[in-house]
């Protein structure tokens, strides 16, 4: 078993393998690699139970931990996905927020364990660094966005 140097550690309630499927199946270059079962009873849960699942998340190591209902997630987290196109924007939006999880402002949603996501179009971050009228006018169009739409930053950089 190889465990990488650095791993994010993301506590669960108790579904943290069904969070590493979902998320295996959603996002390229994601999978689960290791399901580890208690080896005795623990405060969460009891022996035999699924305790941590090692995963990765478009290759990023994560541990799924299912220490039980003490700890919430918030928006103090994020994985950032940065997509290509509207196409991809919306795969992985609606996967997310059609899979019990809500939408939130400017290209953020949450998804049904609370994990929170930005799902960012490079249009949109190529805009931000452009500086000056064009990242003023990118900005502004963001606000008023749940989900990101590419044509409308697009517009908004040219000052249409």
């Amino acid at each position: 078993m190889s465990i990488a140097k650095n791993t994010i550690c993301l506590w669960f309630d108790k579904d943290a393998e069904a969070a590493a499927r979902f998320y295996a199946e959603t996002f390229p270059d994601s999978s689960v690699k290791a399901v580890h079962r208690a080896p005795c009873d623990y405060p969460s849960g009891k022996e035999g139970d699924v305790l941590t699942v090692e995963f990765t998340v478009m290759d990023v190591p994560c541990l799924g931990l299912n220490g039980g209902p003490m700890f919430k997630h918030n928006e103090a987290f994020s994985f950032q996905v940065s997509t290509e196109h509207q196409e991809e924007t919306d795969r992985y939006w609606n996967a997310i927020v059609d899979n019990g999880g809500e939408e939130s402002e400017c290209g953020w949603c949450k998804d049904k364990w609370g994990i929170s996501w930005q799902i960012t179009p490079r249009a949109l971050m190529e805009a931000l660094a452009a500086g000056g009228g064009e990242a003023k006018r990118a900005f502004g169009a963001m606000m008023g966005m749940k989900k990101i739409d590419v044509a409308a930053i697009e517009a908004a950089r040219r000052g249409d």
